[in-house]
């Protein structure tokens, strides 16, 4: 996200699962964990285990191989209007980048599939006897310990470099970076609307990630 002279001067920062999917690969992943399985996220809300430890953990706790691995990832739903919402977006002049606390490695599989090539913060990951196993991204400019990636941080640097910044996003770790981003371009789903909405913050709710899309393109056609 340098400021080239050639970047666009407008941003979208969106986080992936349950954002630009209908489900979640954690939410997936547990729902299929073999019974008796520690209760991992319980362990992250007493604060015993960081976000990032305890998504990794339940994704340890499922071991079916790979081909099931995949075909769980046709399961999250990827938005279908995907490709044609981001090559909309690109002509209306925004950059779209995905910042997620979630795994690349299904990411990139997903965003392949739909045709899209856009840059993504995430935690990698492969595939070990049978798990998908994520690792801390100890070499990304927006590391943290938390989560893995710091959304919080790539919000504030897409700030400092386009002029205009939009959020997307549904679950816990989007609430601070939405948070930083003016109400008109902050879109929420899930938790984080309803976070949102009990806080009295005020926000553009969506189901669809390509809602957002024809938002801001509407929007750019406008003031164009």
């Amino acid at each position: 996200m340098e400021a080239e002279p050639s970047s666009p001067r407008k941003i979208l920062v969106t986080d992936f699962d349950g954002t630009m999917t209908r489900r979640d690969f954690y939410q997936l992943v547990l729902e299929r964990v073999p019974p008796g399985t520690p209760d991992f996220w319980r362990q992250y809300l007493d604060g015993e285990l960081t976000h990032f430890e305890a998504i990794n953990a339940v994704f340890a706790a499922y071991r079916p191989g790979e081909a099931t691995l995949i075909s769980l990832t046709r399961r999250m739903e990827i938005d279908p209007g995907l490709h044609e919402a981001i090559t909309g977006l690109r002509t209306a002049g925004w950059e779209v980048v995905v910042a997620s606390a979630g795994c690349a490695w299904y990411i990139e599989r997903l965003l392949r599939e739909s045709q899209v090539s856009i840059e993504i913060y995430a935690n990698p990951g492969v595939v070990q006897a049978g798990r998908l196993l994520m690792t801390l991204p100890r070499g990304s400019p927006f590391f943290a310990m938390e989560t893995g990636i710091n959304k919080r941080g790539v919000i504030q640097k897409a700030l400092a470099t386009h002029s205009i910044v939009a959020f997307a996003g549904d679950g816990p770790p989007d609430l601070e970076p939405a948070l930083l981003i003016n109400e008109n371009l902050r879109f929420a789903t899930g938790y984080l609307a309803g976070e949102l909405t009990r806080r009295g913050e005020p926000f553009r709710p969506f189901e669809r990630w390509s809602e957002v899309a024809r938002a801001l393109i509407s929007e750019s056609e406008v003031t164009s």
